[in-house]
């Protein structure tokens, strides 16, 4: 990225060719950890979770807002990013309708993937500017996050060259425990992570994951073959979240970010309409400028 201004969607980045923790991509140093809100959502719909992003963002572009760490739960739907191709949607619309799942295409980066109950999504809506201008030592660190996490569960996994994510190894191949695709304009990032703790991966058979062909999704659970919350899993989560990031994590409710959001948003609605008069006499005084010099 070489300019503020623009608009960009991550899919995939060349790793280095050592699994496991970050070597050369580290978390920033700072003795001042900037406040960054984490809201937990609960289960939602994908299009609502998606226009309150796009909130966010636009209000974090202003500095209206600290950062936020948003988490959620969605209901079946499958997404696909902005380089996806739509033949890695395996099912027809009406299998979809059968089992009840959306689908959406979207502005992050990445190819088609699938949210549903049971896993932690996290959407990250950060100011990269105050934090290392940097969209592939961003996506790293979001591995990182989820590498650590799973690590507390005493499981490990590991980065794949060429493959966005994080894997694990059960059987003869590594299999997908959490994927990323985010959306960066102006250094602000959305979209984010996808972490299966107690997925049900039948539904994964209705795409190609991520547009990798032969590689499954997998779970926490099915990993340690024993139940676990997602509750417990959005703590780890979280907590190395902050920690990788150098962020100091502030707990908000979802009626918090409503409340500032709707703030923000009446004071650009007030600016807007104090804007028009003032543009409307500058309007009137240049016509009345034109008339009389047609009058001369």
């Amino acid at each position: 990225m070489t300019g503020d201004s623009k608009n960009l969607s991550v899919d995939r980045f060349e790793r280095p060719a050592e699994s496991g923790a970050l070597t050369s991509y580290q978390s920033p140093v700072t003795s001042q950890r900037n406040p960054c809100w984490t809201i937990d959502l609960g289960l939602i719909g994908y299009a609502e979770a998606y226009a309150l992003q796009k909130r966010v963002v636009a209000a974090r572009k202003a500095n209206a807002i600290d950062d936020v760490l948003l988490f959620c739960e969605n209901p079946h739907v499958i997404t696909q990013g902005r380089n996806g191709k739509r033949e890695h949607l395996l099912a027809s619309e009406r299998v979809l309708q059968q089992k009840s799942v959306e689908y959406f295409e979207t502005s992050r980066g990445g190819d088609v993937t699938y949210h549903g109950p049971g896993q932690i999504v996290g959407y990250p809506l950060l100011n990269l500017a105050a934090i290392k201008r940097d969209v592939v030592w961003y996506v790293r660190m979001l591995e990182e996050v989820m590498i650590r996490a799973t690590a507390d569960f005493g499981l490990p996994s590991y980065r794949v060259p060429g493959k966005t994510g994080i894997w694990i190894e059960l059987g003869p191949a590594e299999e997908k425990l959490g994927a990323i695709g985010v959306h960066i304009s102006r250094w602000v990032t959305s979209h984010g992570f996808a972490y299966n703790v107690s997925t049900d991966l039948r539904y994964f058979d209705l795409i190609v994951p991520c547009g990798i062909a032969g590689r499954k999704a997998t779970s926490l659970e099915k990993a340690l073959g024993r139940a676990v919350s997602l509750s417990e899993a959005r703590l780890r989560i979280e907590h190395h979240f902050g920690e990788v990031f150098g962020l100091q994590l502030v707990s908000a409710s979802p009626a918090d970010l409503l409340q500032k959001l709707d703030a923000f948003e009446q004071t650009q609605a007030e600016q807007a309409l104090l804007a028009v008069p003032a543009a409307t006499g500058l309007e009137a005084g240049s016509q009345k400028c034109l008339s009389q010099r047609s009058a001369g």
